[in-house]
């Protein structure tokens, strides 16, 4: 193979006719992309792979070059499994490092592969080949993590605790229902990878540069090889079409905004101002000078990465948008973004995965959460339109009276006197006590949906069917 240093001195072997001399040193460090671009190589060689056998099927090649291509491809293959595959910046890209090694191998066969393609096509096959199994890991990862949700929530269906408008106390809710919220936004992000997936699953292969080939290739061979429903319609959108990319990165930035959100909830539940759960020590950690702590540091850094997804998804966004048609080597700069956010979103969502699992809830902290701000206000306004009519406007107007007597008298509403509910409201009478307790508050919101615990175990019975089965 050819070193970066005799690159320097002489013309890139694979491209070098129209040049006389090598690029100079800082052109080669801008320029090459192999330090990251690696991770498409047996993308790379399976794309190459399908290329070839379509190329002797037609008659392009031969029958013997292709076995000789398609066996220096497999040795390749083994090679870069293995760890015994040097890549060299100094031949630019993934693509030429193949090249390079192959013709090493079986000498001029290796020249013939390329005959009716470009790298413009051969990276967008690659990208989408990658992408298409970094889908999949996440969409997996994700369905994990929903299995984990369901699990506590079915385990903690008639768990009680304050639910937060503002984060001010609202309603009483049950856990399970808390954690089913999460089920269901993790689901609509799913539904967005599984999207994204159908529309970029087209393949770029035999576009070439972006017009197309004169040689008669047969690019539905290529696309049923490589598991596509079918070749992309038109050779210049083919080789520019980065939409696929960016699909995933804002489907990616809104995961990344879900995990932060339930972290940033975790966060909050560990603390000893809540004390609500525990995360296992495995997955938290301590202070280097103050020996009691015990911080949720994997919540908050699942909440910190979500971050670099964002800026990916802008980062790329920026890049294309003044971009003509059809290809320029600013898309190089499409790969760095995307391995990036595939990573953090693969790291972050079994940490995710792992706090849910292994967490363990305070029932009794969550109850005594609840002692203050009149949760059950609510309940006490509609029952006041269920039992005597009242129009709702009106109900909420004489609770709200309630309310700040009770926060005068330094009581919750349910031990109020009767005496004092009546002289506000003169209608009110003993079997109002009924609907203010906080048990008596989830247990009567029984609409689908609703946090009940009845529902609460139904809706987990139903998540379960419709997501993990």
């Amino acid at each position: 193979m050819t070193s970066s240093n005799d690159s320097k001195s002489a013309a890139n072997p694979l491209w070098g006719g129209r040049f006389a001399e090598g690029p100079l040193e800082i052109m080669e460090r801008i320029n090459a992309s192999v330090v990251f671009d690696h991770r498409l190589a047996l993308h790379d060689i399976r794309g190459s792979k399908a290329h070839a056998a379509m190329l002797a099927a037609q008659g392009i090649i031969s029958a013997e070059d292709e076995a000789a291509i398609q066996g220096g491809l497999d040795r390749i293959a083994d090679e870069i499994r293995s760890g015994a595959f040097t890549f060299d910046p100094g031949l630019e890209d993934v693509h030429m490092n193949v090249e390079a090694r192959l013709k090493d191998m079986i000498g001029e066969p290796a020249g013939r592969l390329h005959t009716g393609r470009s790298r413009n096509d051969q990276v967008a096959t690659d990208m989408r080949l990658w992408l298409r199994d970094a889908l999949d890991a996440v969409e997996a990862g994700l369905c994990d993590l929903q299995a984990a949700l369901i699990n506590q929530a079915e385990t903690h269906a008639d768990v009680v605790m304050p639910g937060f408008t503002h984060l001010q106390p609202a309603q009483p809710v049950t856990f399970g229902h808390h954690l089913l919220a999460y089920v269901e936004m993790f689901g609509r992000d799913r539904g967005r990878l599984v999207d994204a997936r159908a529309r970029m699953n087209q393949s770029p292969l035999g576009a070439a540069a972006l017009a197309g080939t004169s040689f008669p290739i047969d690019r539905e061979m290529t696309a049923q090889a490589l598991d596509f429903d079918r070749p992309a319609a038109n050779s210049m959108d083919a080789v520019s079409d980065r939409d696929f990319c960016l699909e995933f990165l804002a489907a990616g930035s809104v995961i990344g905004m879900h995990l932060s959100r339930l972290a940033e909830e975790l966060v909050l539940w560990t603390s000893p101002a809540w004390n609500f759960v525990r995360l296992p020590d495995g997955l938290t950690t301590g202070s280097s000078i103050m020996p009691q702590k015990r911080n949720a540091d994997a919540a908050e850094l699942v909440r910190g990465k979500s971050g670099r997804v964002v800026g990916a998804f802008v980062s790329l966004l920026t890049m294309l948008k003044g971009l003509p048609m059809t290809y320029g080597k600013d898309m190089q700069e499409d790969k760095e973004p995307m391995f990036d956010a595939a990573e953090t979103l693969m790291l972050t969502i079994p940490a995710t995965t792992a706090m849910i699992a292994g967490l363990t809830v305070d029932a009794d902290a969550m109850r005594r959460a609840m002692a203050d701000g009149f949760l059950t206000a609510t309940d006490l306004a509609d029952w006041l339109v269920r039992t005597h009519g009242m129009p709702f406007r009106e109900a909420h107007h004489v609770t709200g009276a309630l309310v700040k007597t009770a926060e005068e008298a330094d009581c919750d509403l349910a031990e109020l006197p009767l005496e004092t509910m009546k002289a506000v409201e003169a209608r009110i009478d003993a079997t109002v006590y009924d609907v203010l307790t906080v048990d008596a508050s989830v247990a009567s919101r029984t609409s689908l949906g609703g946090t009940a615990p009845e529902r609460v175990v139904a809706a987990a019975a139903e998540a379960r069917r419709r997501y993990l089965t």
